[in-house]
């Protein structure tokens, strides 16, 4: 049972239209945004920034950035943002078998060189404390530049901020997610968890 109970997705005009934005991601309106339109300034100010982080203006796909919000999800233990997150990478373009195997990028040929440098910097920056050193802004530098990383590193706080608002949340997780999570990464241990 979440902490507190989403409303409905028509509850506040202003929010609904500018949620329409998760119906291309993922194909519903998230329970953590209904439940945010309880104060509905934070949940117009949630789907602004979310917008803007998810706005491709360099190389960085939008399926790259849900892969790197995965990992970031997957690092810090957020079962319900890592079921969205593959589920919008999937929708992106991503195939099984990259989604399958997004924690064997480091010896995979599924991923490039920018790409590994992008996901390590995701583990780092998501970790606590944080362990992004001068080897890992090496790496970056060599693949992306610096608009580039500002979008992952976007994308990495956005979902920080996602992760302990579902966690905490409890957030309930919507069919669509769940069946992502079942098809996708229930072979790496992935499970609903509280998200019931």
């Amino acid at each position: 049972m979440p902490l507190v109970t989403p409303l409905a997705a028509d509850h506040d005009h202003d929010v609904a239209e500018l949620a329409k934005f998760f119906n291309e991601t993922l194909g519903f309106c998230p329970n953590s945004v209904l439940t945010m339109q309880r104060r509905p300034a934070i949940a117009r100010a949630f789907i602004q920034l979310n917008k803007a982080v998810m706005e491709n203006q360099g190389r960085v796909t939008s399926e790259q950035k849900r892969l790197i919000g995965y990992l970031t999800s997957a690092n810090t233990g957020c079962r319900y943002c890592e079921a969205h997150t593959i589920l919008a990478a999937q929708r992106y373009g991503g195939s099984d078998e990259r989604l399958q195997n997004i924690w064997n990028f480091r010896d995979s040929d599924l991923y490039s060189a920018a790409e590994k440098a992008a996901f390590e910097f995701a583990l780092a920056a998501s970790a606590v404390p944080n362990a992004v050193d001068e080897a890992i802004q090496t790496s970056l530098h060599q693949h992306w530049d610096e608009g580039e990383i500002v979008e992952i590193l976007g994308v990495i706080a956005l979902f920080g901020y996602l992760n302990r608002w579902n966690d905490s949340m409890g957030t309930t997780m919507e069919d669509g997610a769940v069946a992502a999570g079942e098809a996708l990464l229930s072979h790496s241990g992935w499970e609903r968890g509280k998200h019931q």
